[in-house]
């Protein structure tokens, strides 16, 4: 016997049904027909969040003409020939573009080759990230990538940013162990260029990014600083929260960031002290502190290497010496210890009395020691005493008298550098390739990043006091004298150097002892 089927008031799943399709295709229509007006809501909305950011970003001295501009513009608007009408419609469609659904569409994931890439990087951490007794390994011989690498980025089918987590029992917190990883991942993402690990001990995640080149043809020029700062060379862009305009190969500018040495009373790093084998660079590292240096302050130079590399300093407005015989460095090193003490002296009447500092005494001062470890190997073999000992006064009393030395030697000369001038060079760079022991041994901490596989002359690391390490490429400074200096370098270093070029004399110049070398007694 067949089954009657229920009468349709007994069952109401098909009107439920029917009821549910209606509201679904209501819903869509409204949807559509609203749509021009869910677009200008929400541009409208986008706008008042710019406007109310951009209010809270503009100083206050600043938002009182902002207002009366805006009043005037209204005013403007409202005097014209069918203005209001206008400003509405400009509103609207700019509300319109603001807007507009203009989400992207979620990446499809990686392709093939990048999956099969980011595989075996995971199994290549296997035997470093795993534990025979973990329950539940992050990282098996059998597992996927998917549950271990959070976030990645290819260019061009290379791997350039990598984000993954790893088990909480790994030692990151010792240097071998985080070393081992480093250089397996520094490997397996592809040789050749330079990568900065950032390590999250708190959360067990470890950042991997790929760094680009830096710049090699920043050239010396005018650099928009403050008085006190010198531009030792320039970095990555997420490492310093300021920029400066540069100019480089082209006649463009771009903005770039600068990694600054801040020297004065107020410095925490007066001094500084370079580091680099032959032809790194730390010559024109010197060359280009003293074009910045003549802006603001006067230079005294002591080249111990003797091979006339600042001969276009010399007789220049503000540079008081240029010296490369053992005489001449210590009789100016002799004076840069005299005129320290005159200054501290200075300084601590002016205080005493209540008054300014004399201009004499804060005119900064800057003593620039280019291979002194020459001039302490001449000095032993004549039996004189060590040049670098007549810079202790400078180094240890240099901040309070507006005296700032930067020295600058050969790696391979380190022992041979007075302990006072070590001990005072809170700010260090060193230029070169050199292994990651040799650079944490001259700036006091690891460098973050792999070595780099092509190091052009001026690149190198540099740490300010307590700071991080960062890398750095110095500014093209050459000697502008010398042959093999391109025309637009030369040029760039001719037009920073101060007054006109000085007239051949025989004589070679010389500080005047008589004037400017005064005792400690005669100063009192």
């Amino acid at each position: 016997m067949a089954r009657r089927p229920l009468p349709s008031i007994l069952s109401s799943r098909p009107a439920l049904v029917r009821g549910r399709d209606m509201a679904r295709s209501a819903a869509d229509g409204a949807s559509d027909v609203l749509h021009p007006v869910i677009t200008i809501a929400r541009g409208m909305r986008r706008q008042a969040s710019w406007t109310g950011g951009w209010w809270n970003r503009t100083p206050k001295d600043r938002r009182g003409p902002a207002l009366l501009l805006a009043a005037a513009g209204v005013v403007v608007l409202v005097m014209m020939p069918y203005g209001p009408l206008l400003a509405i419609a400009a509103v609207v469609a700019s509300a319109a573009w603001m807007g507009r659904d203009s989400a992207a569409a979620a990446p499809a994931g990686p392709g093939e080759a990048e999956a099969g890439r980011l595989q075996s990087l995971y199994e290549a951490l296997v035997p470093y990230l795993s534990d025979p007794a973990d329950p539940a390994p992050l990282y098996t011989y059998d597992g996927s990538w998917a549950k271990a690498f959070t976030s990645f980025d290819f260019a061009d089918g290379r791997l350039v940013r990598l984000h993954l987590r790893y088990p909480a029992y790994f030692t990151d917190g010792e240097v071998e162990s985080r070393t081992r990883v480093e250089q397996l991942l520094h490997a397996k993402a592809g040789r050749g260029r330079e990568y900065r690990f950032d390590w999250n001990e708190e959360d067990n995640q470890l950042t991997l990014t790929a760094l680009p080149p830096l710049p090699t043809d920043i050239v010396a020029q005018r650099f928009v600083t403050a008085p006190g700062e010198t531009v030792l060379g320039f970095t990555d862009a997420d490492a310093m929260p300021r920029t400066v305009p540069v100019a480089g190969g082209g006649e463009e500018t771009r903005d770039a960031p600068p990694v600054v040495w801040r020297t004065g009373a107020r410095s925490t790093e007066p001094h500084l002290l370079a580091l680099g084998q032959p032809g790194t660079g730390t010559t024109s590292l010197l060359r280009s502190i003293a074009l910045q240096s003549l802006v603001h302050g006067d230079v005294v130079i002591v080249d111990g290497s003797g091979t006339g590399e600042y001969a276009c300093l010399t007789g220049r407005p503000g540079v008081l010496a240029v010296e490369d015989g053992l005489l001449g460095a210590a009789a100016t090193l002799e004076w840069a210890a005299h005129e320290t003490e005159r200054r501290l002296i200075a300084v601590n009447r002016a205080r005493q009395e209540g008054r300014p500092v004399d201009e004499d005494a804060r005119r900064p001062l800057w003593i620039l020691v280019d291979r002194p470890t020459a001039l302490s190997q001449l000095a032993l073999a004549e039996g004189r005493p060590d040049p670098q000992l007549l810079l202790d006064v400078p180094l240890r009393h240099g901040r309070t008298a507006s005296v700032a030395v930067a020295v600058a030697d050969q790696l391979d000369a380190t022992e041979a550098l007075a302990p006072v001038v070590i001990a005072h060079t809170r700010a260090r760079v060193v230029l070169g390739r050199l292994a990651p022991e040799h650079v944490e041994a001259v700036l006091g901490a690891a460098q973050r990043t792999t070595p780099a596989a092509d190091v052009p002359p001026g690149r190198g690391y540099a740490r300010l006091g307590t700071g991080p390490v960062l890398r750095l490429q110095v500014p093209a400074t050459p000697d502008p004298y010398d042959d093999e200096t391109t025309p637009p370098q030369r040029e760039a270093v001719l037009a920073l150097l101060p007054g006109a070029a000085p007239t051949p004399d025989p004589e070679p110049a010389s500080l005047r002892k008589e004037a400017v070398i005064r005792t400690v007694a005669d100063l009192t």
